[in-house]
């Protein structure tokens, strides 16, 4: 069978909707679609204010930090660059803990323009770092940035301590879903004009990708795109990360894997990697429901389990792809 079936959006559309099904009525309460028909009123209070607000965001997130990462690795050029080893979500974590040191009290959405800050910071002191460095290996350039990430998350985790905050900031900061409820995860409706802004730019985003020279003389504003690029992400990760907390990974092995099969242009691939995100999300999720059921296991640790056996097998395996 040819694999790239599975890459399509005639397959992974209806996929999606039997996952979110699935999803919809996997937990501990048993809820029977006959339950929500008939009204019962404890089961539909479950179904509202539980199930369907963390399906959807399941959903957001997996499209969000997927497109997210092609992004990144269409303005690097580099397969093995995305939010997580470009130091971005650690600089949004370092973002949290200023503005729960300094703006506790602050409105949630300024918190997020905080850590968006931070987060589009650190991405531009690692596409600096990249200017810099005169050998640029495909495997190195990850490196730097797990190297970065892993200073700016040493500041951050000195600082919480000293601030006493390490629990504070483990519990938020672990990926999870299920505090997910209705009231609290409305905030993630923030990535979807973003998204489509993605969607609007992303031709220009693969010219930007090929480099300064050929982008300004196809007349396009190189940098104007470079910053619209990593606004996008930059906003998008801080709110995933203050909505469910570091889910590793993901932008990373999501997009090198539909390229396999759909090839780098981003136009033509950026709904495929969104719905491929939203699949995969939302496998780990169930997955992580059911293992130790009627108890579970963060999804961060599914996909860290997931994503860093995928990521080394990037890295022995598809290095000359990449």
């Amino acid at each position: 069978m040819n694999l790239g079936f599975f890459f399509h959006i005639a397959f992974l559309l209806p996929l999606l909707c039997i996952l979110a099904i699935l999803s919809l009525f996997i937990g501990v309460s048993d809820i029977h679609i006959f339950d929500i028909l008939q009204g019962h009123s404890l089961e539909n209070e479950v179904f509202l204010i539980s199930r369907i607000p963390r399906t959807i965001t399941i959903i957001i997130t997996g499209m969000s930090l997927s497109i997210c990462g092609l992004i990144m690795q269409q303005l690097t050029q580099n397969k093995f660059v995305s939010p997580t080893t470009a130091g971005t979500m650690d600089c949004a974590k370092l973002g949290i803990l200023v503005s729960m040191i300094f703006f506790a009290q602050s409105a949630f959405i300024t918190q997020v323009f905080i850590a968006s800050l931070f987060a589009l910071a650190g991405s531009l002191i690692f596409l600096q770092i990249l200017n810099k460095i005169k050998l640029k290996n495909l495997i190195l350039v990850p490196l730097i940035g797990l190297m970065f990430g892993g200073v700016i998350n040493s500041i951050t985790t000195f600082f919480a301590y000293q601030m006493n905050l390490i629990q504070n900031m483990q519990g938020w900061l672990q990926g999870d879903f299920s505090n997910t409820m209705q009231g609290s995860y409305e905030l993630i409706y923030l990535t979807l004009p973003l998204l489509l802004l993605a969607f609007l730019y992303a031709n220009k985003i693969t010219i930007a990708g090929m480099g300064k020279d050929i982008a300004t003389n196809l007349g396009l504003s190189y940098q104007f795109i470079l910053n619209l690029g990593l606004i996008i992400v930059s906003i998008i990760v801080s709110v995933i990360i203050l909505m469910a907390g570091v889910i590793p990974f993901l932008g990373l092995i999501v997009p090198n894997i539909v390229s396999i099969f759909k090839g780098d242009d981003l136009r033509g691939s950026i709904l495929i990697v969104g719905l491929f995100g939203a699949v995969l999300m939302l496998v780990c999720d169930i997955f992580s429901r059911l293992i130790i059921y009627p108890f579970e296991v963060p999804i961060s640790l599914t996909l860290g389990v997931l994503g860093s056996f995928m990521f080394a097998l990037i890295l022995l395996k598809k290095k000359n792809y990449a």
